[in-house]
């Protein structure tokens, strides 16, 4: 039997070059070697667009062609949207009872992410609960390897938590998850802030055309402390050469830039140049993937369906299991 792996993105728009490093990278990389479930998070998505849900079926179809062009192979992998597995709904209800309201609270992850919402009316009770909703994401496909970016290590965690606690009380049925972090803990946005993030506006996106690209980088915070060209520069925290280092596969023009700029002997328009060009190149055949499979939408939700039919029967199977568990698998029902 193959190991298996969960991992899966909310729709709330395309993704971008940070979900690329985080996990998509590393998705493609194991498709081959784990059974794969990805799953399309609507369920997660409406904790901060419960307003507007209209929004979400357009965004499950992007996210799709996302995962084809970079890679995933629907033969290998399968797309599961989250709300049409409502096994996912129990366990989530049966995990609540294993959580303290302290222990979400000090989650920083859903901190940081209630922070960046800057919600106004207060903050739904959704959104406050998703971890335990992520955690039965991940244990009701009994998955042994997530792939996630830095910032999803706290939620992780949690689950981990809550399997150790399951189990504990109920029998060994569930499986403690690993993480498995992208090839870098996490990309900046191309603002210099920590982390690209749809939020705040600072991506560039997997299915961008070459202009919009262009602006982007030639927009990108450098050194602040760089005045003029002939200045030396750092290159140790610019978010141009952090870019360079993961897209330019020209190790020896990447060595050549840094050289120069530490000593003022090359402009921030020809790093970013250089970087431009790096990263059309990379993102050519994806966007050509992306173009290819939105011709033939109709075969993408075939795809969206079959993955989420298989997804649904392992659900069941596990619900089965954690019913027994509990002892609530009542035999008059």
């Amino acid at each position: 039997m193959q190991k298996r792996i969960l991992t899966g993105d909310r729709p709330t728009g395309p993704l971008h070059l940070g979900h690329y490093v985080g996990s998509l990278q590393n998705r493609v990389k194991l498709q081959d070697e784990y059974d794969t479930y990805v799953l399309i998070a609507d369920v997660q998505a409406l904790t901060d667009n419960f307003e507007h849900p209209e929004m979400l079926a357009g965004n499950v179809l992007q996210v799709a062609l996302d995962y084809l062009a970079v890679g995933l192979n629907p033969e290998k992998v399968k797309f599961v949207v989250q709300s049409m597995v409502p096994e996912l709904a129990e366990l989530t209800i049966y995990f609540m009872n294993l959580v303290t309201v302290a222990t979400l609270e000090r989650n920083p992850t859903v901190k940081e992410e209630i922070k960046q919402r800057n919600f106004v009316k207060g903050v739904p009770v959704g959104f406050w609960s998703y971890p335990i909703s992520q955690a039965a994401d991940i244990t009701i496909f009994k998955a042994e390897l997530v792939p996630v970016g830095e910032d999803q290590l706290p939620m992780i965690e949690q689950a981990r938590e809550i399997v150790r606690r399951f189990n504990r009380l109920y029998g060994k049925v569930l499986i403690e998850p690993r993480p498995m972090l992208g090839a870098m803990a996490r990309l900046p946005g191309t603002d210099g802030g920590a982390k690209m993030s749809k939020s705040l506006g600072n991506c560039i996106y997997l299915g961008d055309p070459p202009e919009a690209v262009r602006k982007r980088v030639m927009s990108m915070f450098t050194d602040p402390t760089r005045i003029h060209p002939t200045d030396p520069g750092h290159v140790e925290g610019n978010p141009v050469f952090t870019y360079h280092e993961v897209f330019n596969p020209n190790r020896e023009e990447v060595e050549e830039l840094k050289e120069r700029y530490r000593k003022g002997t090359v402009g921030d328009v020809e790093v970013k140049q250089r970087l431009y060009d790096a990263l059309n190149a990379f993102l050519t055949p994806i966007r050509e993937r992306r173009a290819e499979y939105q011709n033939r939408s109709k075969q993408v939700y075939e795809i969206i369906a079959e993955g989420t039919r298989k997804g649904r029967a392992l659900a069941q199977a596990t619900m089965g299991e954690v019913r027994e568990a509990m002892k609530i698998a009542y035999k008059f029902a």
